[in-house]
């Protein structure tokens, strides 16, 4: 898995901006270019992050996240299961911004590393080549993740990609709406296995996995970037689905202050 996050480039596209060059621009400049959707570049710093990023307790915030890939788990036939291409159907909308938390350094370049705050949820739909789609909350909320610089990783929460008041074309909701489909009687045939999980909506939070690397760090002005992989299930349709795993992998951008 660390070579499979290592092994992309952390440059980002040829029109991508530094943070300052982000601050430079106006509204009119941002609306419509696409630059919205992601995340700023370091051009500056070193690659030696181990040796320049000193031990201790920083805050980081304007975390940004920016896919530049999605793959599905899909059956590719004899029972084997593999990640494979998809086309992404969501428009320039689906990069983290914002976010904040804390990060501690120890000696060696040991990383403990939590996300606590900001835009860190977009809701996000890719196409199978058979034409399926899959819509999932792409996000890190709430990552904790540990390891060094070269390499650290944690869980996250994936929240239910529909509110609890969302009602279903029958009017079923998990905190609002009927208890059963119309004409199917409670007590009855609506509680059967095959119709109790699109009666009972559930919104419980389910479970992803990230990995991150920082490969440059700005020590004059606390910036650091580098590359990332997560694998987070899909939308259940609010539990009457099996959740399908997704695999983003993509840039990320923050500024440290101790």
């Amino acid at each position: 898995a660390a070579a499979g996050v290592s092994s992309i480039g952390f440059l980002g596209a040829s029109n991508a901006l530094t943070f300052d060059e982000f601050q430079g621009l106006s509204y009119t400049d941002v609306k419509g270019s696409g630059m919205a959707n992601t995340c700023p570049i370091l051009n500056s710093g070193t690659t030696d992050v181990k040796g320049s990023l000193k031990a201790g307790t920083y805050k980081f915030d304007k975390f940004c996240i920016e896919p530049t890939s999605f793959q599905v788990k899909e059956d590719v036939g004899k029972g084997k299961k593999e990640f494979i291409d998809v086309k992404l159907m969501t428009r320039l909308t689906y990069t983290l911004d914002a976010m904040s938390g804390s990060m501690k350094v120890g000696s060696g370049g040991a990383i403990e590393f939590k996300e606590e705050d900001g835009i860190d949820y977009a809701p996000t739909t890719v196409q199978l080549p058979g034409g399926a789609r899959v819509p999932f909350l792409f996000t890190v909320k709430e990552l904790d993740a540990k390891g060094d610089v070269s390499s650290f990783s944690g869980d996250f929460a994936v929240p239910s990609y529909r509110g609890s008041t969302f009602l279903d074309p029958k009017g079923r909701g998990a905190a609002t709406g009927y208890d059963t489909a119309v004409a199917i009687p409670a007590g009855g045939a609506g509680d059967e296995d095959a119709l109790g999980k699109e009666n009972n909506k559930s919104i419980k939070p389910l479970a992803g996995k990230a990995q991150l690397s920082i490969a440059k760090y700005d020590a004059a002005t606390g910036e650091v970037a580098g590359v990332f992989q997560s694998i987070q299930p899909s939308d259940t349709d609010l539990g009457a689905k099996v959740p399908k795993d997704i695999k983003i992998q993509g840039l990320w951008y923050a500024q440290l202050q101790q």
